[in-house]
């Protein structure tokens, strides 16, 4: 998810029901302390009373890196900063994250997994909770439980398990029965990751790992209303409507405005594209708008091109859905 769950967006997403807490995009560790900047960077909302969205919804730092020195120095300086939880991400299967011995590189190695928890424990000593994902595995499943267990014993407090390897990717079909296996070995709470797009998927994945918890990261792109869904569904039994186009157009137009006062508009466009890119595969008419802008550079069109009558024809007779324009947290 990195570059595309920061402030403004886990503002965006938080702003109607559904989610418990939220997690930063990771803040990069290698063998040194970093500077205050480079966290409230990430995690802007270390400046506030709470560290939350305005919606109330915890915010908690995410950490990457495989140096157990270096995660524990950047740990005490979070927390000296405000941090109310830290997560490390050994999940991340990015080829560039990988080769620099960061994210799920680490699964190749259960031991180096546990040391990296524990040092990271040790340095919170019991202040803010400790958490972790991980992946199945990094080529394969052989080492999955060993990993999990392993974060276990160095201290998380709860693990989310992406229902892939690493060498398997975003790929369908995300393994949910894998999850039960490491669920049923371990005593801390597990989180089921992967593939939740629907509230079908949903209960799949929960049915399947037998976790109480789902965490969603693609799936809140792709749709913003879909913890809102889940969480009317387990109140009521009852299932939304459809999340309409008029308020995925709502969502991107607001997160370009605010944008507007932090990034130049041609990398606003690419995050607006990176965002629609997510949506399109299980809207149409998602996918139509993406289609028509893929190659539009400027922002102005590209807005244009995404309001409900354009391009150039009516869409469901839709009207944009007010969302909170807050000021700008980033």
């Amino acid at each position: 998810m990195e570059g595309a769950i920061d402030a403004i967006t886990r503002d965006l997403l938080t702003c109607h029901e559904g989610l418990d807490w939220t997690v930063t995009e990771f803040v990069r560790v290698v063998d040194a302390r970093l500077p205050p900047r480079v966290f409230y960077k990430h995690c802007p909302e270390l400046r506030e009373p709470v560290v939350a969205t305005p919606s109330g919804i915890p915010v908690h730092l995410q950490l990457l890196g495989s140096d157990p020195q270096a995660l524990a120095a950047n740990a005490s300086q979070a927390i000296r900063l405000g941090a109310i939880g830290l997560d490390l991400n050994f999940g991340c299967p990015a080829k560039t994250v990988n080769r620099h011995d960061g994210g799920a590189s680490l699964l190749r190695d259960p031991e180096r997994v546990y040391r990296a928890v524990a040092a990271v424990a040790d340095a919170a000593a019991g202040t803010v909770p400790v958490t972790a994902k991980v992946r199945l595995g990094f080529a394969d499943r052989r080492l999955a439980l060993a990993c999990a267990q392993a974060a276990e014993a160095g201290g998380a407090h709860h693990l989310v398990v992406h229902a892939r390897t690493r060498n398997e990717g975003y790929r369908p079909p995300a393994h949910w029965e894998w999850i039960a296996r490491i669920r049923h070995r371990l005593s801390i709470p597990v989180i089921a990751n992967g593939d939740i797009w629907t509230l079908e998927e949903y209960w799949k994945a929960r049915s399947l790992s037998g976790c109480e918890d789902v965490m969603l990261g693609r799936g809140m792109l792709a749709d913003p209303d879909l913890a809102r869904r889940i969480r009317h569904w387990q109140r009521t039994g009852e299932r939304l409507p459809e999340t309409p186009w008029s308020r995925r157009a709502s969502v991107l137009t607001t997160y370009a405005r605010r944008q507007q006062a932090h990034l130049p508009d041609k990398v606003i466009v690419s995050l607006l594209k990176q965002w629609l890119n997510q949506m399109r595969a299980r809207d149409t008419e998602a996918a139509q708008r993406f289609a028509a802008l893929r190659r539009e550079t400027r922002l102005a069109p590209f807005l244009a091109g995404l309001q409900p009558y354009a391009p150039g024809r009516a869409s469901h007779d839709e009207t944009i859905e007010a969302v909170p324009d807050r000021a700008a947290l980033a």
